[in-house]
């Protein structure tokens, strides 16, 4: 599925990149660093006399300007409640968002930090209370542009896509035809039968977008930010067996609480959200195939053992899909 045409970010030379920076008034020693980041271009670029900064240029075609600008409105009521938010840099105009040569950027301040550590139980108390003034103001009102997270979106159009543009190998065509169908059915259920309120969320509040520094969490790259239940914000932050998973959210919802009140019933969709994430992983990847940057980074992607192994996560989760929920410890 690779192709020999010209990706739109072949013309996001670092000359552009350093243009565009300066075209919002600053004035660039010329060091460029490309960060890890594969779905928008992001740059460290440093200033004179100044410190460095961040910019990132959104991918072509994936936001509408209304969308991004519902992003950095977000990320700006967010630090105006003195939210640990890395936010949109504004220019002189009060702009936070900027077009130059056919590409939408932003800059950002840039700032250091390393992941929390999940297996400490102080951080986990810290995430779960950023977590619930987070949601406290994503539930103040809801977004007009942004998406929302659901089976649609993340599940059904995937598999669809997936099927359409033939990326899974024939052998693995009937197991992966009659197994993403069984899945689907089973996540239909579910999400008609739990229907929490949606609110404005990060959406991809995963450790690497989440920087630690003077003992507390900051958080980064709301590229990602939509309408979906406040769970979505909190599983990522679980993992090993459910003994240790059921401590690890007991310890996020004594500090979530204190903020915004947790709805027990979203308990049921934590595997219904892991499950959608794990099929629109995959559809990411292939939907991203022909920018040449993706081979390089997934050289493992696309191939028979890959596919092969996809259903094998997804079978489990279908296993996992018949669980109990997790319960709150008392």
């Amino acid at each position: 599925m690779n192709s020999s045409a010209q990706h739109p970010y072949d013309q996001l030379t670092p000359d552009r990149v350093l243009d565009a920076i300066e075209s919002q008034g600053y004035l660039s020693d010329a060091r460029i660093m490309a960060l890890n980041s594969y779905e928008n271009r992001v740059y460290q670029v440093g200033i004179e006399e100044s410190l460095r900064i961040i910019a990132k240029f959104y991918r072509p075609q994936r936001w509408t300007k209304e969308q991004i600008l519902e992003e950095h409105e977000f990320s700006l009521e967010l630090h105006d409640m003195e939210f640990p938010i890395v936010p949109p840099l504004k220019n002189e105009q009060g702009e936070t968002l900027h077009e130059f040569e056919g590409f939408q950027f932003a800059l950002f301040e840039r700032k250091g930090g390393y992941p929390p550590e999940l297996d400490n139980f102080d951080h986990l108390l810290t995430l779960g209370r950023c977590m619930g003034r987070l949601h406290q103001l994503g539930s103040a009102k809801p977004f007009e542009h942004r998406p929302a997270i659901n089976l649609q979106r993340y599940g059904k159009d995937n598999v669809e896509w997936l099927l359409e543009n033939d990326f899974i190998p024939t052998p693995l065509l009937p197991a992966y035809e009659t197994l993403s169908r069984d899945i689907l059915n089973k996540l239909e259920n579910i999400e008609k039968q739990y229907q929490p309120k949606a609110i404005r969320v990060h959406g991809d509040a995963h450790c690497g977008n989440i920087l630690w520094r003077d003992d507390n969490a900051h958080f980064v790259d709301f590229d990602d930010t939509c309408m979906a239940p406040a769970i979505q914000d909190l599983w990522m932050f679980l993992s090993g067996d459910r003994a240790n998973q059921t401590a690890q959210l007991s310890e996020l919802l004594e500090g979530y609480n204190e903020f915004y009140d947790f709805s027990p019933i979203e308990l049921n969709l934590i595997e219904y959200f892991r499950t959608l994430r794990l099929m629109n992983y995959s559809g990411w990847l292939a939907k991203r195939w022909q920018d040449p940057a993706f081979p390089m980074a997934f050289p493992w992607f696309n191939t028979e053992r890959y596919w092969s192994e996809h259903i094998l996560e997804l079978r489990e989760q279908m296993a996992a899909l018949d669980e109990p929920p997790l319960t709150i410890m008392p």
